[in-house]
């Protein structure tokens, strides 16, 4: 073969190869990018959540209204407002009450004067009494006027007990009269705030009729003490117990978890419709001062925690396939199916206790297209 056409050949040979390695390069499998993280040590617990939304809770809410009708006469409060124990939040007109108040304290008054007269009375015509008795016995006085002293002294006596008791029956009428006027007045039982007001000045409220509620005159809620009320579904109910340590976390405060206390477990569970049965469970806050920016009302969702172990191996629990397996990221850069035991778990970590070891990188994007068995990958250096 001449030289010329056997360098000819070599080229061809060379550009073929080159071309053939190229389709080889091109159409290799190109690594599928991967989120991954490294099994380490740490605390893992078991808990249980609510089924659906809790509901922030104060301790103490009172929906009150007056235990008679009448026509609004004063609103010194507003929604919104800090009132004291005690303070008036609604008064009805009650003029007439004010006037029988008043003439009774004046009743009191002179039954009181009276009684005192009478008694003093009662005092002179007992001492005039004892006079005579001892000048009798000196032979000073006769029968006669020991007699008449005597029964004027008794009968003083009974005035002075007859006086007395209408004094009494007075003071009764008046307390009478004072609590026919406390009825037509409002009053905080408790410091909070005023929720709500279903009312205003001239208008006329009544009583709820019996078996028919209605919308309360004054909300007043205490903020000072909230604690957190869920439902819990009836399967996990039985393994709840009083004083469990809780994680709280709230849409309004996110990336934020509270400690609290089981308080307390319904005894009864709650049948809704088209909705699992569930058990409410409420929960403390162990500081109340976590509370101090919260208001009644705030959804709320609780971990009720079962069981907590420290310093044990754990991975991310959304890296866990179907089957207790897990996708291992190797040093070769390919997916690894592993099977592994656990043991604790919750939404978040869960406890390996064979199957992987501490540093081992296990896939987390388990969802992504492409992720499987067998397959090259890559640490994927864009996620966070």
């Amino acid at each position: 073969m001449p030289v010329k056409r056997f360098k000819i050949f070599i080229t061809l040979i060379t550009i073929a190869a080159v071309i053939t390695a190229l389709v080889v390069w091109l159409s290799r499998e190109k690594p599928v990018a991967v989120i991954v993280k490294a099994v380490d040590v740490g605390v893992v617990q078991e808990t249980v959540t609510n089924t659906r939304a809790g509901t922030i809770e104060a301790c103490r809410r009172a929906g009150i209204s007056p235990s008679i009708g009448g026509q609004i006469s004063s609103l010194p409060v507003k929604e919104g407002e800090l009132v004291k124990k005690g303070q008036v939040l609604m008064e009805l007109w009650n003029e007439n009450f004010m006037a029988q108040y008043e003439l009774a304290k004046s009743e009191v008054k002179a039954a009181t004067a009276m009684a005192k007269q009478t008694c003093v009375r009662a005092e002179v015509a007992k001492r005039e009494s004892e006079r005579q008795d001892k000048l009798k016995k000196k032979n000073l006085s006769s029968e006669e006027a020991v007699d008449r002293a005597d029964g004027e002294a008794r009968a003083q006596k009974a005035a002075c007990n007859a006086a007395r008791a209408t004094s009494e029956v007075s003071k009764a009428k008046l307390i009478v009269i004072q609590a026919e006027l406390d009825r037509t007045r409002l009053i905080a039982p408790f410091s909070g705030v005023v929720a709500e007001v279903n009312g205003e000045v001239g208008e006329f409220v009544t009583p709820s009729p019996v078996g028919i509620p209605t919308p309360p005159a004054v909300d007043l809620m205490d903020i000072s003490c909230l604690y957190v009320s869920a439902p819990i579904d009836e399967v996990d109910a039985p393994r709840i117990r009083v004083n469990m340590k809780v994680n709280i976390s709230l849409d309004a405060f996110p990336g934020e978890v509270f400690s609290g206390t089981v308080k307390r477990i319904a005894p009864y569970v709650l049948e809704v419709e088209k909705q699992a049965r569930t058990v409410d469970v409420e929960v403390d806050f162990i500081c109340q001062q976590d509370c101090m920016n919260m208001l009644p009302g705030y959804s709320a969702d609780i971990e009720v925690i079962l069981d907590e172990k420290g310093n044990v191996s754990r991975i991310p629990t959304e890296a866990i396939l179907e089957g207790n397996k897990v996708l291992v990221l190797t040093a070769g850069n390919l997916l690894e199916q592993r099977e592994i035991k656990t043991g604790l778990s919750n939404w978040v970590w869960t406890q390996i206790t064979e199957g992987l070891s501490e540093g081992d990188e296990v896939v987390v994007s388990i969802e992504r297209e492409g992720v499987e068995d067998g397959v090259p990958a890559k640490r994927d250096t864009n996620a966070r």
